[in-house]
């Protein structure tokens, strides 16, 4: 996998939420270990399964955050793919949306949980690569060490509502999927 803030990810709904793989995901953009990209589409996705899944978050905090992305990462939204979505053959045609932004933007992997809806051999005909956020972001660590623990640690110190402590976000992470990431920090601070 090439690797640098040239290598441009498209990262599918399921990534961004959760909250603490998004955050990951993101703090490890913000240290140049890649490039994410992502639409509208893919955000009133993730935004609106949150919703549904925790009332007592609001549609008003949930566009902060959406905000805030935007702000951070001004370039990571794609646009003017609309026009491949029909072109798009996958085994759930409401994916097709995900496959045309990451034909659009040039983008070298589709970052997904949801791995069996987009058929490898289908995306290397576009040149796309299909990972689990667990793989992508153990390669990123693998590539950069230093870069994403410090991204990691950064993480950790904005955690504020309730403080946590860097063994309790890895347990989180173990909980959420991310276990051989989760395994590779752990060995990362023990190293410490």
């Amino acid at each position: 996998m090439i690797h640098s803030a040239r290598f441009i990810a498209v990262l599918d709904a399921c990534v961004l939420y959760p909250a603490p793989m998004r955050d990951l995901l993101l703090n490890l953009a913000n240290a140049g270990l890649y490039t994410p990209k992502w639409t509208d589409e893919i955000n009133r996705e993730w935004t609106r399964n949150l919703l549904i899944n925790r009332p007592n978050i609001s549609a008003e905090q949930l566009q902060r955050t959406v905000d805030a992305m935007e702000h951070a990462f001004p370039d990571a939204s794609v646009s003017h793919y609309e026009s491949l979505i029909n072109s798009i053959q996958l085994p759930d045609k409401d994916d097709g949306h995900v496959v045309a932004a990451a034909i659009r933007c040039k983008a070298d992997v589709i970052v997904t949980a949801n791995t069996k809806d987009f058929p490898s051999h289908y995306l290397q005909e576009f040149d796309i690569e299909i990972q689990h956020p667990d793989f992508f972001i153990f390669n990123l660590i693998e590539l950069n060490p230093e870069s994403a623990w410090l991204a990691f640690k950064k993480q950790v110190a904005h955690l504020r509502n309730p403080p946590r402590t860097i063994t309790e976000v890895l347990d989180n992470f173990q909980k959420i999927g991310l276990k051989t990431t989760s395994k590779k920090l752990q060995g990362l601070n023990s190293a410490k």
